[in-house]
């Protein structure tokens, strides 16, 4: 997908002209470097969402074959992390998912660890994540098999890996996206879940808590885990066993909501958790004399907006803990959606249903004629005559970027 679809996408923003999380890297990076001695995964980050969309990514210069009016497009980073590229990534996955829709009522779970894990989650980002999604999984499919819960059937769902709550803190968490209801054994039934209600929330969130804990306890025995820094409390097989009984002891935090309204709702509703970043450029309010402010969402005081304000450092600190390991999967797909038999179980699943129509083809374009599709704008067209075509004049090398202080950033 172009970068210049990218570049579109956040000019056309609510963030234009305002500061942005790049601009709190360039000016107090180089001193969080210094303090903390990042790993090299974290710097990788720090630089490309810093170069995104300027002159050290190189570029082009499109022109208008009508007025002559021209406008320079820098490339994008296409980092994961970077608030800036998420956009047409996001409007191209759900083009895709749509094809894969049923006409059922969809489910909300949310799985969340408990804090008391957060110095070992930091410490063995992988290696938790994938207990977290094999938990999950086998509980969700654990209850869809037993007759007893009104099911018995082979259940499908999405789930996408969270680390963070609305202050930038450590919150692991899976939002489940599921189908009210299950494919039968024999492939030719279709078992609706009852119309509000899919699992037992208590006894779905204590068989959780029991799966994970016994893939804990595997990942110790078999010397999976690493314990850094103030986790060292826990490397002891007394320390680790305290830790676990007082897990044990819990009620884990899982969270359900009615079904939404059609598929629609369900699309509507992965688009604003598939692609997140743990913060929006739009949430920051203000940098002044090395203090970050910006917004967030006060669970806790009926979704109010609030605002925070934090040391620069410790701003820089929060969004590095979120970076993911390296190539890690964190939208992933299970049961009867599971990528290696989607399509064969969704016919299963649609002839069940008796639907009648097929499912709609995901619409193949390139990045211009997406935006187009979704936003009624042409990027061909001259933003300065509304006659012209734009077409590119001239290529632009990759130059390194001179780091001034954006404008609203006082950096003392």
């Amino acid at each position: 997908m172009s970068t210049t679809a990218r570049q579109w996408v956040t000019q056309s923003s609510k963030n234009i002209g305002r500061v942005e999380i790049a601009d709190i890297f360039r000016i107090y990076g180089s001193e969080y470097i210094k303090n903390h001695r990042p790993p090299f995964s974290h710097l990788k980050v720090m630089r490309a969402i810093e170069n995104c969309r300027t002159s050290a990514l190189g570029g082009h210069v499109e022109k208008c074959d009508h007025c002559g009016f021209e406008r320079i497009s820098y490339n994008s980073c296409r980092n994961r992390h970077c608030p800036k590229c998420q956009a047409m990534a996001k409007a191209d996955w759900l083009e895709k998912r749509k094809a894969e829709l049923l006409p059922v009522g969809y489910f909300h779970n949310v799985f969340t660890l408990p804090h008391e894990l957060n110095l070992i989650i930091l410490a063995n980002k992988e290696v938790i994540y994938n207990l977290l999604f094999k938990a999950v999984a086998e509980t969700l499919q654990e209850f869809a098999a037993d007759p007893k819960h009104h099911l018995g059937g082979k259940l499908g769902f999405t789930a996408v890996l969270h680390t963070w709550n609305q202050k930038l803190s450590s919150h692991t968490h899976l939002h489940c996206v599921i189908p009210g209801g299950v494919l039968s054994w024999d492939n030719k039934r279709w078992i609706h879940a009852r119309g509000n209600f899919l699992f037992p929330i208590k006894p779905l969130s204590r068989v959780f808590r029991g799966k994970f804990l016994d893939f804990l306890n595997q990942a110790f025995n078999d010397s999976l885990l690493i314990f850094p820094g103030k986790a060292a409390l826990f490397k002891t097989k007394q320390g680790f066993k305290t830790l676990v009984n007082q897990l044990w002891k819990k009620d884990w935090v899982l969270y359900s909501k009615e079904p939404f309204g059609g598929p629609e709702k369900v699309l509507d509703y992965l688009g604003r958790y598939t692609h997140r970043v743990a913060i929006s450029n739009y949430r920051i309010i203000s940098v002044k004399n090395a203090m970050v402010t910006f917004s967030y969402r006060d669970r806790n005081d009926n979704d109010k907006i609030k605002y925070l304000t934090v040391k620069a450092d410790e701003f820089i600190r929060r969004f590095l803990l979120h970076v993911l390991p390296k190539s890690y999967v964190r939208i992933r797909h299970f049961g009867f959606l599971a990528n290696k038999c989607k399509k064969k179980n969704l016919a299963y699943c649609r002839k069940a249903l008796k639907c009648e129509c097929e499912p709609p083809e995901p619409v193949k374009m390139n990045a211009r004629a997406m935006l187009l599709y979704l936003t009624g704008e042409d990027l061909n067209k001259c933003p300065h005559c509304k006659i012209g075509t734009m077409y590119i004049s001239m290529e632009l090398p990759k130059i390194p970027s001179r780091y001034l202080v954006p404008q609203g950033i006082d950096s003392s």
